[in-house]
């Protein structure tokens, strides 16, 4: 049996992360651990971060990230955390999943942070389990893992394996992480800490447009909003919108000058476009499969909406990533 890497003193994290992730995912990660040890004036947790050759690892923001070593199967201890990003198959191959699978063995509760579910999914390791994913790509990670439960929460627990959909809720699950190891007081001084002081529950779901106070400041806004998240790929006459808001078209139409400055249609489309946009950068959709989630039924309409919102058409900013 292989020794434990870490101290006997607090809870024992092994952290791996791959390049091309996120500082926030990271930092959400961290910051909860830090924090605690701070009020508590001891070592309730101490941590290592891996990655997957043990150099140092750049993250999407520029930032290169050094590591204590290299992640192994024969890694031990209480939590491990998966952070991933982009391009995992670039990153983590046959070598990295097997290892996952053995070195899960070892510990209580594994986690994958972002797209650390993807991994997680990979090993076979949340088969027959509930799970998450960011939300931009949760209906691609049930495709791909028609025996995993999907599930749009913030994040999930399933026994020992643990998944969440972004920064913001891996903040959460932290929280939830420390409330259950030393209870509700420690948790709250952390959430204090950070001026956070609208924590969420595993189960409340990922929003694509985060509102903040707007759901509590102007509901029937907040409402006809979710409503356009929902209709994405089939959108509504503002007409519609607003008669399945609750609302007059006319009310609707100031609603949104008044708080965003903007028309409701022009709100629509913008939303669309943002999806069209990550859906070209990061996947690979063929262009009219994405015109058509985006509820575009014209080719040409979308290249033309697309090209005026972001100065390329689809295709030209595909190939400027380097893939056609």
């Amino acid at each position: 049996m292989p020794q434990k890497e870490l101290s006997e003193d607090g809870v024992a994290v092994v952290i791996v992360i791959l390049p091309e992730s996120s500082i926030m995912s990271l930092a959400s990660v961290l910051d909860p651990m830090r924090a605690a040890n701070r009020v508590a004036g001891k070592a309730l947790f101490r941590w290592k971060i891996l990655s997957p050759d043990g150099e140092p690892v750049l993250l999407t923001c520029g930032v290169s990230i050094a590591v204590d070593g290299v992640f192994s199967a024969r890694a031990v201890g209480d939590f491990l955390l998966v952070i991933g990003g982009f391009n995992l198959e670039r990153h983590a191959g046959k070598a990295f999943i097997a290892g996952l699978q053995t070195c899960a063995r070892h510990f209580p509760v594994v986690a994958g942070i972002e797209s650390g579910c993807w991994l997680l999914a990979r090993s076979g390791l949340v088969n027959g389990r509930s799970a998450t994913a960011h939300w931009e790509e949760l209906e691609d990670f049930a495709l791909a893992f028609p025996n995993v439960s999907v599930k749009a929460d913030r994040f999930v627990t399933d026994g020992k394996f643990w998944t969440s959909g972004g920064a913001s809720p891996t903040f959460d699950m932290m929280l939830h992480m420390i409330r259950q190891r030393f209870g509700s007081a420690v948790a709250l001084d952390v959430a204090s800490i950070f001026v956070y002081d609208e924590t969420h529950a595993a189960s409340d779901a990922q929003p694509l447009v985060s509102l903040g106070r707007m759901e509590a400041l102007d509901p029937e806004l907040a409402r006809a909003i979710r409503l356009m998240e929902r209709t994405l790929d089939r959108p509504l006459s503002i007409a519609a919108l607003a008669l399945r808001a609750g609302q007059s078209r006319r009310k609707l139409e100031m609603r949104f000058a008044k708080a965003l400055g903007v028309s409701p249609g022009t709100y629509y489309l913008r939303l669309r476009l943002q999806a069209a946009h990550r859906l070209v950068s990061d996947t690979e959709l063929s262009v009219r499969d994405i015109a058509l989630r985006c509820g575009f039924d014209s080719l040409s309409s979308f290249s033309r909406a697309f090209k005026h919102q972001y100065g390329e058409s689809p295709l030209k900013l595909r190939r400027g990533k380097g893939r056609q």
